[in-house]
Parts: C-alpha cells; structure tokens; sequence
C-alpha cells in the first residue's frame, strides 16, 4: 500500500559549485553510517572532488546533477544523475546511469529520489537508466548477500533494505558481482605447478615482477592498451580518457605494494595480469575518511598488520586462454599470498556472466561470499 510521503520531505538539486553543497551531499553518508561496525568511508576529499566540475577529468566530457531529499536541516537521502557520454558514444545508446545512493530506512525517501531519477533521464532525452555506477564508470553497485561481513577497498557497503527499496521503483537487475573468500594457506592440486612449469618452458610464458611504482608507471602504458582490449567487451565498458586513466593509476599507486602487482607475459607481450592490495580497511575505519593529520598513521600501520589481501585483478586475454597460462596466473598468485603471509584472500566482484573465471574461481575452490548488484529500467 502507497503511503503518503511527509510533505515536510522536499527533494532539492543541489548547487555543486558551492563547496558547502557538496559537503552536504559528502556528509550525509558519514551521518547515516557512523554507528556501522563494517562500514569503511572513502577520503572524504576524493568524495569531494567527484562533485567538483572544475577538477574532476569526468565533466570535460560528461555532465551530473546531484540532489537530496531534506527535512528541514536534515539530510535524509542522495542521489546523482549522470549521462556519461563516452559511454554512450561508444555502445551507441541513450543510457543514464544513478549512483551515489543512500537514504535511511525511509521508503518515501527511496521514491522521491528513485522517481527524480526517471524524470532526469527522461528529461534528457535517454531511454535507459542504469545504477548505481559512478563518474569513473566502476564506482558503485549495491551489497545485496554478505552483509555480516566488512567489504574490500573501494567497494561498497550499504543496509540490506536497499535492494527491496530500489525494485520497489520498477528496476530489476541488470547484473550481479561475486566476491569470493580463501583462505591464505589454501593449497593448489600439484599438478597445477606442473602444468605452469610445462608452459613456461615450452610456450614462453612467463611471470613479470615489479620492484618500485616508477617501474609501474613505465608500464602503465602497455598495461593500459591491454586492459582496454581485455574489458572492451564488456557491457559497463567505455574507454577513459587520459585525464580519467591518471585519475585510476594515481589513485592505485598511493595504496599499492610494487610486490603484489604482477604481469604474465608471452614472450615479449602481456598475456595477462594480477593485481592485488593490502586491506587496509581497518586503517580506513580509524581514519575516518581523511588523511590528514593522522589518516596516513592508521593506514600505514595497518598496512604493517593486516592478514587480509583483495585481489581487484585477476585475467588472461581470451587468445591465451586454453593454453595453460591460467596454471601460471593461479600458481602465482598462490606463491604470492604465501611469500607474504597474508591469512584471508578476498577475491573482489567477479561479473557473474565470467563463466571462465568464476569456474576457474570455483576450481580453486573459492567460496562466493559477497553479491553486489547493478540494476537497469528501459522506458
């Protein structure tokens, strides 16, 4: 039954050009999650920065509108709109993507917000609307299983009430993301380090290490081409600009460790790559979204301290699949887990239509643990 929301709820676009604005809609999530023990914020100023036209590389080709559902002073919802144009352009379609959604335990809240949503993309002229997905494409998706346990880096928490309130306004799924669990110690069938010693000898496989992150940037290049071609494919796919490319690669090289990231190579080419963090999670938790002035204390030693590692890539390139380098990608990321000794792996948000790696996942026996979700409505 359809209730009548309060009238003193109003949903307003916010004026983004305003840094108080956009603290609004950055503080929200503080408020709404700050009694949550598995809740890890993001740096609040990158938070900031998303909303910020004049320095994020997302508005020199696309646009946003950013809004909030208030009672009062007080904020009980958010939402943004988006029209990602290099998207659009490169699949040839009229989508809007919503993101950044959160709202209490209110399901006129949900509604307001859910319809302003429909009435944005129909007000611009788009015909599918998509979310949650954010200005860097990747960002966002919606925990839908695994709410007892504390998400990986980057990736999203949310209350349980969010899928029935989302599907309540008519999207359904568009797709779903596996994260799967291991244990540190867990050991691979033998045959598999045959297997990857057979193809390193006799078809040129092999496995290249970093020692530094300037040594990773003067791979970024070939690195970069290489995941273009292996995610081009994919429906959530659109190729960043170099604005955008930097945007990732620098937010990557302030948390990551040159020894976890690692490419295999086919003679003199990249056949495929791992990239793997420490979960610093904890450290996020205690800093509470700032890095500043003691931030970068908590996530360093914690980085010290932390037995859990996400693994956030993870794949060949589909022309060495079959060729026995998925034995050399997986018996080196086994060796990699044991050289550091980490206790917990998180593998991090398989699209659930990779049958190649959630079977390859599964016969390693990775236990799916944690599902997020895009959902998607046509008009």
């Amino acid at each position: 039954m359809l209730t009548q929301p309060n009238p003193a709820m109003q949903i307003r676009k916010l004026d983004t050009t305003q840094k108080s604005e956009r603290a609004r809609f950055v503080d929200f999530i503080f408020d709404l999650y700050k009694d949550h023990p598995l809740w890890v914020p993001p740096f609040r100023s990158e938070a900031m920065k998303t909303l910020d036209a004049s320095k994020h590389p997302f508005y020199e080709h696309s646009y946003a509108d950013f809004f909030v559902v208030e009672e009062g002073s007080q904020v009980l919802g958010r939402i943004a709109m988006l029209e990602n144009r290099s998207f659009n352009n490169f699949h040839n379609t009229k989508t809007a993507f919503f993101g950044y959604f959160e709202v209490v335990e209110n399901i006129d809240v949900a509604r307001m917000l859910l319809q302003k949503a429909i009435e944005w993309a129909k007000a611009h002229d788009l015909d599918t609307l998509i979310g949650p997905r954010g200005v860097i494409g990747i960002d966002g998706s919606v925990l839908v299983e695994g709410f007892e346990h504390r998400p990986a880096m980057t990736i999203p928490y949310n209350y349980p009430y969010y899928d029935a309130f989302i599907k309540d306004s008519g999207f359904e799924k568009d797709t779903d993301y596996l994260s799967g669990y291991a244990s540190g110690d867990h050991e691979l069938p033998p045959r598999l380090y045959d297997i990857a010693a057979k193809v390193k000898a006799k078809r040129g496989f092999s496995i290249k290490t970093f020692s530094s992150k300037d040594e990773i940037r003067q791979w970024i290049p070939r690195a970069m081409a290489i995941h273009r071609e292996a995610m081009s494919g994919l429906h959530s796919f659109f190729p960043p600009s170099e604005a955008e490319t930097r945007e990732v690669i620098n937010s990557l090289l302030m948390i990551v460790d040159p020894s976890l990231i690692k490419l295999v190579m086919k003679d003199d080419e990249i056949a495929g790559f791992l990239i793997a963090y420490h979960d610093v999670s904890a450290g996020l938790q205690k800093a509470g979204g700032r890095l500043f002035p003691f931030g970068w204390f908590h996530i360093l030693r914690d980085r010290r301290k932390t037995d859990w590692v996400n693994i956030n890539g993870l794949g060949l390139l589909p022309q060495y699949r079959g060729l026995g380098a998925n034995a050399v990608l997986y018996t080196e990321l086994r060796d990699t887990i044991a050289a550091h000794g980490f206790k917990h792996m998180d593998i991090v948000q398989v699209n659930e239509t990779n049958f190649n790696s959630r079977s390859d996942m599964e016969t390693m026996e990775i236990k799916w643990y944690k599902r997020h979700r895009h959902y998607k409505m046509i008009f």
